[in-house]
């Protein structure tokens, strides 16, 4: 997979629009350094050499450098990829939450108020742009009187864990509402389906008390489902943390791919753009495994 994506963002990118040789060096740059700068980086040669030459340059670590001023790739990634991390990781962790606590009490009062409501809120969450959601969050809680979050930016590391969770609050709820809705209805008919099952019933029946098999059973066989929904989600909150990015001034892998795209930077979007491909299929590999902890009859199929 992750073989494939690098042959499609590398065929994806030749029809970019501008020359790389004359974002290089400028449009003062004359014909004879233009096709020298083409010729030295083999933008000449056909694209199938080209191909394997980039994936003989990734197998060495080599991303290549950014247009002049002249830094390696691995320099930017390394300083901008921790950050969409952080945020990634953060607004997993408020979807879980937020998906574990409402499709569980959905399931629990299935068919009540308490359903429909839990409904109505998930649907209209899914139709929620996270994009549009971060900015009513920075106008609700980051500006005039109800200033309680800085609008954009990343905390200061001297500010300690306070100050990070306050630059993180805001954009990491804008990404995780959207995801947390989908995951509520996927959680609510997982546990439903569990709850109707007959070992459940013979349970209850024998006094075992419902919170101890609801909490013991129910729930940790109900996850799977919801487990590997998130795996797949994973990927739109990494995409989605690049538009988030922009919207919070974080300096993150969005802002990277946004000056790579800016300034034909085709090296750059590539390393960003695969990092991110190759984050995504490793966090799917995790989540495989985690169904042999979740459900260890798994092991035996």
């Amino acid at each position: 997979m992750i073989l494939g994506v690098t042959l499609l963002v590398f065929v994806v990118l030749q029809f970019a629009p501008g020359d790389r040789a004359v974002s290089a060096l400028g449009e003062g740059a004359s014909p004879e350094a233009l096709e020298q700068y083409r010729q030295a980086n083999g933008y000449n040669e056909p694209l199938f050499i080209q191909y394997f030459t980039y994936l003989g340059k990734l197998i060495r670590g080599d991303f290549g450098n950014t247009l002049p001023p002249a830094k390696p790739i691995t320099e930017v990634i390394a300083s901008a990829f921790p950050v969409t991390l952080q945020l990634t990781f953060l607004g997993v962790l408020i979807a879980i939450v937020i998906s574990l606590v409402f499709g569980v009490l959905a399931a629990l009062y299935r068919d009540t108020w308490v359903d429909q409501v839990i409904r109505v809120f998930s649907i209209a969450a899914i139709a929620t742009p996270s994009f549009w959601l971060g900015i009513l969050l920075i106008q609700w809680f980051a500006l005039g009187e109800n200033s309680w979050f800085p609008s954009g930016g990343l905390a200061d590391p001297s500010e300690g864990f306070g100050g990070w969770l306050s630059s993180m609050t805001l954009p990491a709820l804008a990404l995780a509402v959207p995801v947390s809705a989908s995951l509520i209805r996927v959680v609510r008919t997982s546990m439903v389906e569990e709850l109707d099952r007959d070992y459940v019933r013979t349970a209850i029946g024998n006094g075992v008390p419902y919170f101890t098999v609801v909490s013991r059973n129910v729930l940790r066989n109900a996850l799977v489902t919801p487990v590997t929904v998130l795996g797949l989600r994973i990927g739109y909150l990494l995409g989605g943390a690049v538009v988030i990015e922009m919207i919070f001034s974080l300096p993150g892998m969005g802002q990277q791919i946004l000056n790579g795209i800016t300034n034909s930077d085709t090296n750059l979007v590539q390393g960003v753009v695969l990092i991110i491909a190759v984050t995504f299929v490793l966090v799917n590999i995790l989540v495989d495994l985690l169904y042999l902890l979740i459900n260890p009859r798994i092991r035996t199929v």
